[in-house]
């Protein structure tokens, strides 16, 4: 059994200003997302200049603040943001959800396709392998926040923390940061490697995250003001992530039936 290593949430201060570790496990998620991509453009007829990579993750960066937040906020605490609207600004106390960032992300590609005409699951196939990057460094961020814990585990590795009372329990977010972060980009970065039918690494991408995700919930601690939602185990979590494997399972199969060999790097 471990005890929680408590870890003060604000980094440091700027003057007035809290820095806080989850905002930072963004800004490595966004730097780090950047980063590999303009390493991917750097291939040979990539298709991708240096300047549409960086355009493309400012788009991406807003859509995942904007749709993370509001998810979390109509997913999770719909009560909350219903008495106090404003609160949906408050990033720096967590709560973003990952389905509402993805569906932010989906809608600000959209734009960058209108601006600049190039094909839309062209766009979310280069995109698709750095996500994981932003999601593993978010499971860090809820880590050293001593939030989203497991549930009660007689497992040796249980972790006792300062707010879920005495009992050890898994440590969930370190489960999470192996699945959706080391685990997917794993993957993602060795398939995406080679030229792959367009909608492919998309496929990929949300078939492996919906799975590991339902398998992380499987020893999560539900949501407090949600516990569980239908028969006694269904997570919201869960729930948010079966329509993605089912959407990656079609996109596979349409990919690979039209057989359409272009890279997607």
């Amino acid at each position: 059994m471990f005890i929680y290593p408590h870890i003060n949430p604000i980094a440091f201060h700027l003057g007035p200003l809290s820095v806080h570790w989850y905002g930072l496990m963004y800004a490595v998620g966004f730097l780090g997302g950047w980063g590999l991509a303009l390493l991917r453009a750097r291939k040979p007829n990539s298709g991708w200049t240096s300047d549409q990579v960086s355009d493309l993750i400012f788009y991406a960066a807003m859509g995942v603040i904007v749709g993370g937040r509001a998810g979390y906020m109509l997913f999770y605490d719909l009560p909350t943001f219903l008495a106090n609207p404003l609160s949906i600004f408050e990033i720096w106390r967590g709560g973003m959800s990952f389905h509402g960032g993805l569906l932010g992300v989906l809608i600000a590609v959209w734009l960058y396709h209108r601006k600049t005409q190039k094909a839309y699951m062209a766009i979310v196939d280069f995109i698709a392998p750095l996500v994981p990057i932003g999601l593993g460094a978010g499971r860090i961020g809820n880590f050293i926040n001593g939030e989203l814990w497991g549930r009660v585990t007689t497992a040796p590795w249980g972790m006792v923390y300062p707010n879920a009372g005495p009992l050890p329990r898994h440590p969930s977010e370190l489960y999470e940061f192996l699945l959706e972060g080391v685990f997917l980009f794993i993957i993602l970065w060795f398939y995406s490697a080679k030229p792959r039918p367009r909608m492919a690494v998309s496929g990929l991408f949300a078939l492996c995250y919906g799975l590991f995700r339902i398998i992380g919930e499987c020893f999560r601690q539900p949501d407090p003001q949600l516990g569980f939602i239908a028969f006694g185990w269904l997570t919201m979590g869960q729930l948010l992530s079966v329509p993605l494997v089912i959407v990656g399972i079609i996109l596979l199969i349409i990919a690979y039936r039209k057989n359409n060999r272009q890279a997607v790097y």
